[in-house]
């Protein structure tokens, strides 16, 4: 039985257009609440939505790197080096996801306090680990994000590039 595949199964494809959502709702929640005012009827629950949305992600990610190695995925298609992009681009992406993770986990545990994920759960906060730690992890968790957001536009445009200059199956195999 041979485990060639030309498409992604369902799974797969729920997992990456499901992640594809969250982060730009959430990079786009972050953007926006960052400005909201002490006054603002939505300084408390955004932050509230965006921990929750974002520790929802970090379960789907790490659900979706292991379905990656569990399942067979069709082979990549293009030139040599956009076979080497691309895997150098999806490894990056999920590097910078866990690094969002991590700095967005360090700026809401900062102070000791849990994160709770919608009355669900709470994941416990451990504390400081280093002076002026929330506001450290807040730049860079910006800067991670940004640069997630930047890799993701340029996955997509790769994608679009297969699709109508290449003519190749690349897109319709996560459609």
């Amino acid at each position: 039985m041979s485990t060639t595949v030309t498409q992604y199964n369902l799974l797969a494809k729920l997992l990456h257009w499901g992640s594809a959502l969250l982060i730009i709702g959430l990079f786009a929640l972050g953007l926006w609440m960052v400005d909201l005012t002490y006054y603002s009827e939505w300084y408390k629950p955004a932050p509230y939505w965006h921990k929750s949305l974002g520790l929802c992600l970090f379960a789907l990610t790490l659900i979706r790197i292991i379905w990656k190695f569990i399942t067979a995925s069709p082979a990549i298609e293009g030139a040599k080096w956009e076979i080497q992009g691309a895997k150098i681009a999806h490894n990056a992406l999920y590097l910078l996801l866990l690094a969002v993770f991590i700095s967005g986990y360090m700026i809401s545990t900062a102070d000791g306090r849990s994160i709770d994920v919608f009355n669900w759960f709470s994941v416990p906060g451990f504390g400081s680990f280093f002076e002026n730690q929330a506001d450290i992890a807040g730049e860079l968790h910006f800067y991670l994000a940004s640069t997630l957001i930047g890799l993701a536009v340029l996955h997509a445009l790769a994608a679009l590039k297969h699709h109508f200059i290449n003519k190749d199956n690349t897109l319709s195999k996560m459609l």
